[in-house]
């Protein structure tokens, strides 16, 4: 199986070949080393780069299945979707607030959270998952204060027998990990039902892990040397895991989710 070039500017000429290869009517240029420039629309490539050095064996087989199913859902989304189809399939993603650095905040469909990321909102199709704009919403006569609430709902009501896995260390702290792997592991941080489910098993009050979209850890506030131990392996995650968010831990508590870093204007 063909491998892609490790080196980032040569990755980046390849994706782009490939994509001129499979879409020649399309307009593709490199802006730089990781960011790709599509029909006039910033693509950056830092987490299909991840998932290539995650199984570079699959290179060109994971490129080039990635950016079939993005310009599907580039052409999907670009369809006007009446709200009666879409509202039961709108669900939402934390995202860092860096993704801003290649989007414009002013056509994302997005809220402000905390640890300096935003929650973001998705159509959910049968094999790929479409993101919501402003214009969409606009289109709809919701703000994106409507649509998170709507996306919290859906996805309460995604996967109600959620299965949690429960974990003893040998310092004397206590894990919970949820694995579902269908792309909103890390989203389940905005379960309205999260602190009545965990609080029982993680004595209270307790720490919540989302280094990267496919990953949920939450665990007791204590020993330190628990809570030490799992966030030096937390931010090794959040370092090499394609779609990282934070390699901070949010605080979850009764009255809702709070950051451990300061609070700076998300929106």
């Amino acid at each position: 199986m063909a491998r892609m070039p490790r080196e980032p500017e040569a990755f980046g000429e390849q994706v782009a070949k490939i994509l001129q290869r499979h879409f020649p009517e399309r307009s593709v240029e490199l802006a730089g080393p990781m960011d790709l420039v599509l029909n006039g629309k910033h693509l950056g490539l830092e987490n299909l780069y991840r998932m290539v050095q995650y199984e570079p064996s699959r290179g060109v087989e994971i490129v080039e299945n990635y950016l079939d199913r993005l310009v599907e859902g580039d052409t999907i989304g670009s369809m006007p979707l009446p709200l009666s189809v879409a509202k039961p399939r709108i669900m939402p993603r934390i995202q860092p607030i860096s993704i801003f650095d290649h989007l414009d905040r002013e056509q994302v469909a997005h809220v402000p959270f905390v640890n300096d990321t935003v929650i973001v909102f998705v159509i959910d199709m049968p094999h790929m998952t479409v993101s919501i704009t402003v214009e969409q919403l606009m289109r709809w006569g919701l703000t994106a204060e409507d649509l998170d609430v709507i996306a919290r709902e859906n996805l309460a009501q995604y996967s109600p027998q959620l299965e949690i896995q429960f974990v003893e260390s040998a310092e004397g702290g206590r894990a919970a990990i949820v694995a579902a792997q269908d792309g909103y592991d890390a989203a389940r941080l905005l379960l309205g039902t999260l602190h009545k489910r965990l609080a029982p098993e993680l004595h209270g009050d307790f720490y919540v892990a989302t280094p990267a979209r496919d990953m949920f850890l939450a665990l007791s506030c204590d020993p330190k040397e628990f809570v030490d131990r799992l966030h030096k392996r937390i931010q090794l995650d959040f370092k090499r895991l394609p779609y990282p968010i934070t390699n901070q831990l949010f605080v979850v508590t009764r009255d809702g989710v709070a950051g451990t870093t300061p609070t700076r204007e998300a929106a």
